[in-house]
């Protein structure tokens, strides 16, 4: 059996980063692919219980909008504030930090639920979403790291293990749900789970100072500031842009989409939004070695390719049959503008969490504001014609591809 040449950093690398003595890639590489995980399992987690919220508390649609803010309030705060965490505490003290944060929001809304305690419940996703939005960042850091390390391109396969934490959590949650437990003694159980992964994993990974490239300084705080004015930072954020809104679109309005425009039921239409999921896993899971192959800027420009069509298909074509392929090209399209993204952002190891952190923000801002504007556009075009507002931001995305060329930490 031949052991990983890339687990003792002698890869040729882009940066001059080794693995420091006491850890090995393999395991650092597992330990950030089980934070993506848990972090999808813990979101998809309170997701999934909206329902239960709602009942215990007895809101209207407009009053489950207002509480589920906590949660994006609390993820804008962190996205601002995580490139300087993680400047002061390193990737490995933020993540534990921020799992063992996630863990308290779970159980905070757990115990929100059972008060039928709006403030309680509110609190609590704002607690998660500061944590998980720094994590957020600070994961997609290592990941930079470790995919440097590695010397091929995996970011892809981190953010689908993502995607299938998020399934799992989705899965579980329909199961307690099913089975009538209460929020309460199911987010326990998850809250322990995140907790123990907080403790455990983070263990793996090396200290920051051991993995700074020839012990190179921190960034100061106005270097990190000064990277929202860097054009490339800028560019590579419009590319998140388009491509986070590109996901978030069929996230939030494919099922709905399909239901209005092309009369299908809601089951219908729940199993055509997990085709779009498939297809989007399937695309990270199979990304990488594409991009390996042709190159990141012709793979980011093949996958908005692949999204505009797969969109005109669905917005164009009455046909459903028709219609899976297009959700399906579609989903392929969406799955690597984010990681991607995230690698182009990450390239310089000394600027990463600030350059993450900017494109992370810029990324997020898009899933947040999408759903109201596509279901304001689509009150008065039909929620299909709104999705051409996505095509449009796709261009915009594809204009500034090559921005994300590889470089070399400068």
């Amino acid at each position: 059996m031949t052991s990983d040449p890339a687990a003792t950093g002698s890869l040729p690398l882009a940066s001059h980063a080794t693995v420091p003595p006491g850890f090995t890639l393999r395991s650092w590489r597992t330990a950030v692919f089980v934070i993506f995980a848990i972090n999808g399992f813990g979101m998809a987690t309170w997701i999934s219980r909206v329902p239960a919220y709602r009942a215990a508390l007895r809101l209207d649609t407009a009053e489950v909008g207002l509480l589920l803010l906590g949660g994006s309030a609390g993820a804008i705060l962190g996205l601002l504030a995580s490139s300087h965490v993680i400047a002061h505490l390193g990737g490995r003290r933020t993540l534990r930090i921020v799992l063992l944060g996630q863990a308290l929001g779970v159980l905070v809304v757990g115990l929100g639920s059972l008060g039928g305690s709006f403030a309680g419940i509110f609190a609590g996703l704002a607690l998660f979403g500061v944590n998980s939005s720094v994590g957020d960042v600070a994961m997609n850091v290592e990941a930079a790291e470790t995919e440097r390390l590695t010397g091929r391109t995996i970011m892809p396969l981190f953010h689908a293990l993502f995607s299938v934490g998020t399934v799992a959590g989705a899965g579980v949650g329909s199961l307690m749900a099913f089975a009538g437990v209460a929020p309460l003694g199911h987010f326990a159980g998850v809250a322990v789970l995140i907790a123990v992964v907080g403790v455990l994993a983070p263990r793996f990974i090396p200290r920051q100072e051991a993995v700074a490239e020839e012990h190179a300084p921190r960034t100061t705080l106005r270097e990190r500031l000064v990277i929202w004015l860097e054009p490339r930072t800028l560019l590579i954020g419009l590319i998140m842009l388009g491509m986070a809104f590109t996901e978030g679109s069929a996230n939030d309005w494919l099922a709905l989409a399909m239901i209005d425009g092309r009369g299908v039921d809601q089951g219908q239409g729940a199993l055509l939004f997990a085709v779009f999921v498939a297809a989007m896993t399937l695309g990270r899971v199979a990304g990488g070695p594409v991009v390996d192959r042709i190159g990141r800027v012709p793979a980011l420009r093949g996958a908005a390719l692949l999204a505009i069509l797969g969109l005109l298909v669905v917005i164009l074509v009455p046909v459903v049959w028709i219609d899976v392929v297009g959700i399906v090209l579609w989903g392929i399209g969406a799955s690597l503008g984010f990681p991607l993204g995230m690698s182009a952002a990450a390239d310089d190891p000394v600027k990463a969490a600030a350059r993450v952190s900017a494109v992370a923000t810029v990324a997020y801002f898009a899933f947040l504001v999408g759903p109201p504007v596509i279901g304001f556009v689509g009150q008065g075009v039909g929620l299909l014609n709104a999705l051409l507002v996505v095509v449009g931001l796709i261009v915009l995305s594809l204009l500034a591809t090559p921005a994300a060329r590889e470089r070399r930490a400068s």
